[in-house]
């Protein structure tokens, strides 16, 4: 891990309406081409601390910094700016179903085009180009023309990743992006999705509930539980077991956690 990390959680704190915290002081850093993989339970704070990570969600106290940058400070054309270096894959793939496949990845470059964009051949021709090369890299060429409603779920989700891919990212960050998926799909996707950070040097985050594909994919755990580190350690020597304490043990840290 590099010293200046790519992401990094000072202390940071997220409270809802009604006093929910959702994030209850984490620190955490994560450096350039890693490979991180979220586990807890459903409402442990995965999702919070992803959507930190491009200003979706501000603290309510600590610091998030990301590329360089204080994200709690960023407004307006500062904040469109570094979310145009952090790509995002979503549970739900958000899929314009009625549009062509080649059309959905082009929607990934609307963050640097001027204006809306009615129908295919109304985004420049290099931005169809790139699109289709996307597409070639995560196995769909092929099905470019068809409707993105006519594909699987599997197939949806790499669409996804190629749309993420087109803003030539430097995070991508993915939120159970296997959750709705059959084990067979499940496996793809987080394999591409890993191939392609190794050959991009993309630093990865994602938030799965599949123990398993965590510790054959990523190259560190970390384990939230009510919105706190229980867990911080490399997936290298982490047995399953201990992956899996993570999702049993309440109320008390676990070993292996970070400084």
């Amino acid at each position: 891990m590099s010293e200046e990390p790519v992401v990094g959680f000072d202390r940071v704190s997220k409270a809802f309406d009604g006093g929910v915290r959702a994030l209850d002081e984490v620190s955490l850093r994560v450096g350039a081409g890693e490979l991180l993989v979220l586990l807890g339970l459903s409402g442990s704070g995965k999702s919070t601390l992803l959507r930190h990570v491009d200003g979706l969600q501000r603290a309510t106290s600590g610091t998030v910094t990301v590329l360089g940058r204080d994200v709690g400070r960023l407004r307006g054309s500062e904040l469109r700016s570094l979310r145009r270096r952090v790509g995002f894959v979503f549970q739900q793939f958000h899929l314009v179903g009625s549009l062509t496949v080649l059309e959905n990845v082009c929607t990934g470059a609307l963050g640097t085009l001027r204006g809306p964009r009615l129908g295919l051949f109304t985004y420049p021709r290099r931005v169809r180009h790139a699109a289709m090369e996307r597409l070639e890299r995560v196995g769909l060429a092929d099905q470019a023309m068809q409707r993105a409603d006519t594909l699987s779920g599997g197939q949806q989700q790499r669409v996804a990743v190629a749309r993420a891919l087109l803003q030539r990212p430097e995070i991508l960050l993915a939120d159970e992006p296997v959750a709705s998926l059959d084990p067979d799909s499940a496996a793809q996707v987080m394999n591409l999705i890993a191939e392609i950070g190794r050959e991009d040097g993309l630093t990865v985050v994602c938030s799965l509930h599949q123990v398993d594909l965590a510790l054959s994919w990523g190259h560190r755990i970390v384990g939230l539980r009510s919105g706190r580190v229980v867990l911080d350690t490399p997936v290298h020597g982490l047995s399953r077991e201990e992956a899996m304490s993570i999702y049993s043990k309440v109320g008390s840290e676990l070993s292996g956690v970070g400084p």
